[in-house]
């Protein structure tokens, strides 16, 4: 049997040891052939886990949210080694495509071994403050504004009625789009945590009330951001 070693990336430029046990890098280290989303990414990826790492010698699967899955079925027909699946940034699997890779994977007999790794969205839970027993994550939400803010007091209703935690996320430089988005439609009771660059010099992570956010507008323009919002 043949392991399929799920892989996280950095959130950010981030020094590989702060993030990464020196296992998972040996793991990494060993390993020749990937999953990635895209090879140019995850070539620089492995260098920094190891600088001589051999890229010549490795094979590169790109595979994305449109890759068809008879060809990637195809690809687990030709394999006769352990192999590992990249992400752009954090965890395999939980927004991107990973999913599919795994579920392939298993249908034909590999063992699935998930890596200790950075992932923003549990690190910027823990550091809200806002109720980590019960949370869901949405992934992104939608870009046309009638629609989003429709979902955004879905989403604020639903907060409140279960007490759960309303995780989310947006392209970099639709953030502040966003935010405005979430100041102008939730109660001002309700509080909103903003967590940016995670595991990075420039991380910072605040939750306050929206009647507080009101007063300024934090600085995510173009920066890799978790939203974390609960009614209360």
């Amino acid at each position: 049997m043949y392991n399929l070693y799920l892989i996280p990336n950095l959130l950010g430029e981030t020094e590989v040891n702060k993030v990464l046990p020196a296992y998972v890098q040996e793991v990494i280290s060993n390993l020749r052939c990937f999953f990635v989303e895209n090879v140019r990414t995850a070539r620089r990826f492995l260098r920094k886990v190891d600088k001589i790492f051999p890229i010549d010698d490795s094979t590169f699967y790109e595979i994305g949210k449109h890759s068809d899955i008879q060809q990637i079925t195809g690809y687990f027909s030709d394999l006769n080694c352990d192999a590992g699946i990249i992400s752009e940034s954090g965890m395999p699997a939980i927004a991107d495509p990973g999913a599919s890779i795994v579920m392939i994977a298993r249908q034909k007999n590999f063992k699935i071994v998930p890596l200790v790794g950075p992932s923003s969205i549990l690190l910027s839970l823990t550091a809200s403050g806002l109720n980590g027993q019960n949370f869901t994550f949405h992934g992104y939400l939608p870009v046309e504004k009638n629609v989003l803010i429709n979902k955004i007091k879905e989403i604020e209703r639903n907060s409140q009625k279960l007490n759960q935690t309303q995780i989310f996320i947006e392209a970099p430089y639709r953030n502040i789009s966003l935010f405005q988005n979430l100041v102008n439609t939730c109660n001002n009771s309700t509080l909103l945590c903003i967590a940016k660059e995670i595991t990075t010099d420039e991380e910072e992570i605040i939750t306050q009330s929206i009647f507080n956010w009101k007063r300024q507008t934090p600085d995510i323009n173009k920066k890799n951001t978790i939203f974390l919002l609960h009614s209360v």
